[in-house]
């Protein structure tokens, strides 16, 4: 697929600078730094805000830092500051894309924000989409990941935030991304979209499910795609990837054809599922349609629908 690296958090081609890590405290002074909070990315005016790295609000950060990547010749490190509290904190939609609130910080200036990164991703640029992203994902990653696999003692942080250690049965940790199948099903001229318990009024996307062990994608999409619909899948390949960081996988974007239309889901997994012409789903994306809205911008559901439309998934 020609367009597939244009995809939200892909494309940026960041340099990350592995070789850094080991001395990461020799690249921090001369350094600039993202700072999140419990996930959301620190935004003023539509873009990342990059801190110095003796900025007074980075004495609200957590433990450690983690080294990003390089950008024209400076290491991008992230800080979280999950640990501060807001005075005025609505925690009544944290952690999900229904969360709408911002939250400053008295340290920094009004117009820095920090924001959900599912409603700001649109309008960042590629590079802080990837960053943010990646920040967003390990912060998630060593918040999960504190004692060890193996023998459940603490772990501590290496490699600039790019690996846990255990130092009582010497074990090393890394980071996980969770592979994702996401499927544009087509039978003829519709497309196969579904909707999962909880999500707002009339917003339908595509089919996806984790790939299992000893799994390939293309039988993970087959699988998937009879569990929720019952819906029997022939021909399938590969279009686009997205790194997802809600909180770590691994977007897969695949085509499929079905070999039938009859449809029986499983409530346990999806509230519904219909067939979309593409006649209707242009309406949908005009915002004409009379019960079904589009799928996330931003995400690749969104960009492999909008792509179908306009025909250039190849």
């Amino acid at each position: 697929m020609k367009r597939a690296e244009t995809v939200t958090f892909g494309g940026a081609h960041l340099d990350r600078a592995a070789e850094w890590r080991a001395q990461w405290e020799s690249h921090y002074n001369d350094s600039d730094v993202v700072a999140l909070w419990r996930g959301k990315p620190l935004i003023a005016d539509g873009a990342l805000v990059r801190l110095r790295s003796d900025h007074p609000v980075l004495s609200d950060a957590g433990p450690f830092y983690l080294l990003l990547a390089r950008i024209a010749g400076r290491a991008v490190f992230a800080a979280d500051l999950s640990g501060w509290t807001p005075a005025d904190l609505d925690g009544t939609h944290l952690d999900s894309f229904l969360d709408q609130t911002e939250q400053t910080h008295p340290a920094l200036t009004d117009d820095a924000r920090f924001v959900e990164l599912r409603a700001a991703m649109t309008v960042l640029s590629r590079t802080d989409a990837e960053l943010a992203a990646m920040a967003r994902s390990m912060f998630a990653w060593h918040g999960s990941h504190g004692f060890c696999a193996n023998c459940g003692a603490v772990t501590t942080v290496a490699s600039a935030g790019w690996q846990r250690n255990c130092p009582d049965c010497g074990r090393h940790h890394f980071p996980r991304t969770d592979p994702v199948v996401i499927m544009l099903i087509t039978h003829g001229n519709a497309v196969l979209v579904g909707r999962s318990p909880g999500w707002p009024d009339g917003m339908y996307s595509l089919l996806a499910g984790f790939v299992e062990p000893g799994e390939t994608l293309e039988a993970a999409v087959r699988r998937e795609v009879f569990e929720e619909s019952g819906v029997r899948v022939g021909e399938v390949d590969y279009l686009a990837s997205q790194p997802w960081a809600f909180p770590a996988s691994l977007m897969c974007g695949m085509r499929g054809v079905a070999l039938t239309r009859d449809i029986q889901i499983d409530p346990v997994e999806i509230e519904d599922a219909r067939w979309v012409t593409r006649e209707e789903m242009a309406d949908v994306f005009a915002g004409q349609h009379s019960d079904i809205k589009p799928a996330r911008p931003g995400a690749i559901a969104h960009f492999l629908l909008e792509s179908w439309l306009a025909d250039t998934l190849d």
